[in-house]
Protein backbone atom coordinates (compact mmCIF):
# COMPACT_ATOMS: atom_id res chain seq x y z
CA UNK A 1 0.00 0.00 0.00
CA UNK A 2 2.92 2.36 0.32
CA UNK A 3 3.57 2.48 -3.36
CA UNK A 4 -0.30 3.56 -3.48
CA UNK A 5 0.66 6.16 -2.02
CA UNK A 6 3.93 7.57 -3.78
CA UNK A 7 2.30 6.66 -6.79
CA UNK A 8 -1.05 9.10 -5.67
CA UNK A 9 1.82 12.01 -4.66
CA UNK A 10 3.36 11.11 -7.95
CA UNK A 11 0.26 11.47 -10.44
CA UNK A 12 -1.65 14.01 -7.88
CA UNK A 13 -4.67 11.30 -7.59
CA UNK A 14 -5.57 10.43 -3.87
CA UNK A 15 -6.33 6.64 -3.61
CA UNK A 16 -7.78 5.71 -0.28
CA UNK A 17 -6.83 2.64 1.45
CA UNK A 18 -8.73 -0.26 0.32
CA UNK A 19 -10.13 1.75 -2.61
CA UNK A 20 -10.22 -0.51 -6.09
CA UNK A 21 -11.03 0.55 -9.16
CA UNK A 22 -13.89 -1.54 -10.72
CA UNK A 23 -12.76 -3.01 -14.15
CA UNK A 24 -13.75 -5.51 -16.88
CA UNK A 25 -11.97 -8.33 -17.14
CA UNK A 26 -12.21 -8.93 -21.06
CA UNK A 27 -11.62 -4.92 -21.94
CA UNK A 28 -7.91 -5.47 -19.64
CA UNK A 29 -7.23 -8.54 -22.19
CA UNK A 30 -7.72 -6.71 -25.18
CA UNK A 31 -5.93 -3.48 -23.29
CA UNK A 32 -2.98 -6.06 -22.77
CA UNK A 33 -2.57 -7.56 -25.64
CA UNK A 34 -2.82 -4.41 -27.38
CA UNK A 35 0.30 -2.70 -25.91
CA UNK A 36 1.52 -4.50 -22.37
CA UNK A 37 2.87 -7.60 -25.09
CA UNK A 38 5.05 -5.23 -26.39
CA UNK A 39 7.26 -6.36 -23.64
CA UNK A 40 5.13 -8.81 -21.57
CA UNK A 41 4.13 -12.37 -22.26
CA UNK A 42 0.64 -12.00 -21.65
CA UNK A 43 -1.21 -14.53 -20.60
CA UNK A 44 -1.66 -17.62 -23.55
CA UNK A 45 -1.75 -14.85 -26.08
CA UNK A 46 1.72 -14.32 -27.05
CA UNK A 47 4.11 -17.30 -25.29
CA UNK A 48 6.96 -16.60 -26.99
CA UNK A 49 6.48 -12.97 -27.41
CA UNK A 50 7.81 -9.94 -25.01
CA UNK A 51 11.35 -9.30 -23.49
CA UNK A 52 13.50 -11.96 -22.38
CA UNK A 53 14.71 -9.89 -19.46
CA UNK A 54 10.70 -8.23 -18.60
CA UNK A 55 8.21 -10.58 -16.63
CA UNK A 56 5.41 -12.25 -17.60
CA UNK A 57 2.20 -11.03 -16.12
CA UNK A 58 1.66 -15.07 -14.76
CA UNK A 59 5.19 -14.28 -13.28
CA UNK A 60 4.14 -11.13 -11.70
CA UNK A 61 0.63 -12.50 -10.70
CA UNK A 62 1.87 -15.66 -9.19
CA UNK A 63 5.11 -14.83 -7.55
CA UNK A 64 4.62 -11.51 -6.10
CA UNK A 65 2.29 -11.12 -3.22
CA UNK A 66 1.65 -7.46 -4.11
CA UNK A 67 0.93 -8.12 -7.64
CA UNK A 68 -2.84 -5.94 -7.32
CA UNK A 69 -0.47 -2.82 -6.18
CA UNK A 70 2.06 -3.40 -8.55
CA UNK A 71 -0.77 -4.02 -11.24
CA UNK A 72 -2.92 -1.10 -10.17
CA UNK A 73 0.24 1.74 -10.21
CA UNK A 74 2.01 -0.04 -13.06
CA UNK A 75 2.13 3.32 -14.94
CA UNK A 76 4.39 4.97 -12.51
CA UNK A 77 6.64 2.16 -11.79
CA UNK A 78 9.79 1.95 -13.87
CA UNK A 79 10.64 1.85 -17.20
CA UNK A 80 6.82 2.11 -17.95
CA UNK A 81 6.82 6.15 -17.22
CA UNK A 82 9.56 6.31 -20.15
CA UNK A 83 6.60 4.65 -22.46
CA UNK A 84 2.96 4.75 -20.64
CA UNK A 85 0.80 7.91 -20.66
CA UNK A 86 -2.32 8.15 -18.48
CA UNK A 87 -5.20 10.03 -20.27
CA UNK A 88 -5.53 13.01 -17.76
CA UNK A 89 -2.51 12.56 -15.65
CA UNK A 90 0.52 15.11 -16.50
CA UNK A 91 3.88 13.57 -16.92
CA UNK A 92 6.31 14.58 -13.85
CA UNK A 93 8.93 15.84 -16.72
CA UNK A 94 9.15 17.14 -19.77
CA UNK A 95 11.73 14.54 -20.87
CA UNK A 96 10.16 12.96 -24.62
CA UNK A 97 9.14 8.90 -24.98
CA UNK A 98 11.86 7.00 -25.46
CA UNK A 99 9.31 4.58 -27.72
CA UNK A 100 5.98 5.46 -29.21
CA UNK A 101 4.22 6.43 -26.55
CA UNK A 102 0.65 4.00 -25.18
CA UNK A 103 -1.46 6.21 -23.74
CA UNK A 104 -4.13 4.60 -21.03
CA UNK A 105 -7.04 5.78 -19.16
CA UNK A 106 -7.23 4.75 -14.94
CA UNK A 107 -9.93 2.97 -16.19
CA UNK A 108 -7.33 1.01 -18.66
CA UNK A 109 -5.22 0.19 -15.63
CA UNK A 110 -8.07 -1.51 -13.60
CA UNK A 111 -9.33 -3.25 -16.43
CA UNK A 112 -5.86 -4.45 -16.75
CA UNK A 113 -5.56 -5.31 -13.27
CA UNK A 114 -8.96 -7.50 -13.25
CA UNK A 115 -7.62 -9.56 -16.20
CA UNK A 116 -4.24 -9.93 -14.33
CA UNK A 117 -6.57 -11.42 -11.50
CA UNK A 118 -7.92 -14.45 -13.88
CA UNK A 119 -4.09 -16.04 -14.31
CA UNK A 120 -3.31 -16.28 -11.13
CA UNK A 121 -3.02 -19.96 -10.29
CA UNK A 122 -5.62 -21.66 -7.98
Amino acid sequence: MKFVVYASLITGLFIPNGFSLAGEIEDGKKTSQSHCTRCHVVGDFNPNGGISSTPSFQLLVNALKDYEERFATFYVRPPHPAVIKIKGIKKRDDLPYNAEPVELTLKDVANILNFAKTLKKK
